[in-house]
C-alpha cells in the first residue's frame, strides 16, 4: 500500500525478492498540471508494468475495504506513504499484521511530513524506521531503523529518494527475518522522545526574514519540492519563491558597494545586486546571497541571470507576511 515516488522503491525491492507481492493498494488517479489530466500514481505504474493487480479505493474506513482484501489472504501488508489511515479490521486482517515504513528516526518526526521537518529544524541526521502498524498515528512498535545523514545541500526530495532506497532495503531484509522465525521482534517507542511533523500546508513557504540566514537556508531546503520557499516583494505584493542560497556571515561588506546599507537595512531588504552571483538580502543576523530564484510569472532563474535582467534593484523588500 502505497502512493508517490518514495514508495516505489520498496514496490520494487518486493517483486525483485523472494516475497510474492499479491496485490497493490494506492490512491485514486488525480489530476495533474495546467490541463488537469487524469494520472496514475507513481506506484500504480509500476504495479501495472509488473501485472500486478491494483486497487484504488476512494474511502477505507467504514466501506468494508478488509473483505475484498481478504480475497488475496495476505500474510502481510507493507504500507510506504499511503496517504490514508488504516482501520482496526484492515490493520488486523494479514497473518503478521501491518507493518510501514516511516521516513524517520521513530519515535522523533511521527506524522505526514517528516523529511520536511527534519531539513527545516537543520538536523544532521535522519533516518528510516520499520515499525507495526496500529490505530495511533505512528505509535507502533519499532523492529528495525538505519540513519542517514542530512549534508548542508540536501533538499527535501534529495532526502526523500535516498530514504525511500534505504527503506526499501531495510524492509527485505525485515521481511525475510519474520519469513525465517514466523515471528515480529520489536521495541515499543519511547513515548518520552516523541516529537511530530504535521503536514505542510503551502502558507507554510512564507520566509520569516528576522530568522537566522542559516534558519532559513534550511527553511528554503525543506521547502523543495513543495511549497517552496516564497516571499513578497513590495507593495505590489508580487510573489518571488527562493530556492538556493549561501551564507555570507562575516562577509557581507566583501560584496556590498554601501556598508552603511548593509548595516542598518531592515531584514529582507535587497542590500547588494553581485554580478556573476546573486543577491543580498538581508535576515535577522546577516545578508544571504541568493544563488537561485522564481520571479513572479517567470521561471526559475539563477541570481546571476536574476542581475543581468534588471529584474530587482537595491533597497527592494522582501515581507515577511501574506499576501492579503
Amino acid at each position: 500500500m502505497g502512493t508517490p515516488d518514495f514508495a516505489v522503491a520498496p514496490l520494487m525491492k518486493l517483486i525483485q525478492s523472494a516475497h510474492e507481492v499479491v496485490a497493490v493498494v494506492t490512491q485514486p488517479d488525480k489530476p495533474v498540471g495546467r490541463g488537469r489530466t487524469l494520472t496514475p500514481p507513481p506506484v500504480k505504474t509500476l504495479a501495472l508494468k509488473n501485472g500486478l493487480p491494483v486497487l484504488q479505493p476512494e474511502k477505507i474506513k467504514g466501506m468494508a475495504f478488509d473483505k475484498e482484501l481478504a480475497v488475496y489472504s495476505p500474510d502481510c501488508i507493507v504500507v510506504a506513504a499511503y496517504g490514508k489511515i488504516l482501520p482496526k479490521e484492515v490493520l488486523e486482517l494479514p497473518t503478521y499484521g501491518c507493518i510501514n515504513i516511516h521516513a524517520s528516526l521513530l519515535p522523533k518526526y511521527r506524522g505526514a511530513a517528516p523529511i520536511q521537518r527534519a531539513i527545516i529544524d537543520a538536523e544532521l541526521k535522519t533516518g528510516v524506521s520499520i515499525m507495526v502498524m496500529e490505530e495511533g498515528l505512528d505509535t507502533g512498535a519499532i523492529i528495525s531503523c538505519e540513519e542517514l545523514d542530512i549534508i548542508p545541500d540536501d533538499d527535501a526530495s534529495l532526502v526523500s529518494n535516498a530514504l525511500s532506497l534505504l527503506g526499501a532495503g531495510l524492509l527485505i531484509k525485515e521481511l525475510d527475518k519474520i519469513e525465517k522465525t514466523g515471528k515480529i521482534v520489536s521495541t515499543p517507542q519511547d513515548e518520552s522522545k516523541a516529537s511530530y511533523a504535521p503536514m505542510l500546508k503551502k502558507s507554510d513557504g512564507l520566509i520569516d526574514w528576522t530568522q537566522s540566514g542559516d534558519k532559513i537556508i534550511c527553511h528554503m531546503m525543506g521547502m523543495r519540492p513543495w511549497p517552496t520557499a516564497f516571499s513578497y516583494r513590495g507593495k505590489a505584493k508580487e510573489m518571488w519563491k527562493f530556492l538556493r542560497a549561501e551564507s555570507l556571515k562575516g562577509f557581507e561588506k566583501d560584496y556590498a558597494d554601501d556598508g552603511e546599507l548593509v548595516a542598518k537595512a531592515a531584514p529582507g531588504t535587497v542590500t547588494a545586486l553581485v554580478k556573476g552571483r546573486g543577491f543580498l538580502v538581508r535576515t535577522g543576523d546577516q545578508h544571504l546571497l541568493i544563488t537561485e530564484a522564481q520571479p513572479q510569472g517567470k521561471r526559475a532563474m539563477s541570481g546571476a541571470d536574476i542581475i543581468n535582467g534588471n529584474l530587482l534593484n537595491v533597497g527592494d523588500v522582501f515581507l515577511s507576511e501574506n499576501n492579503e
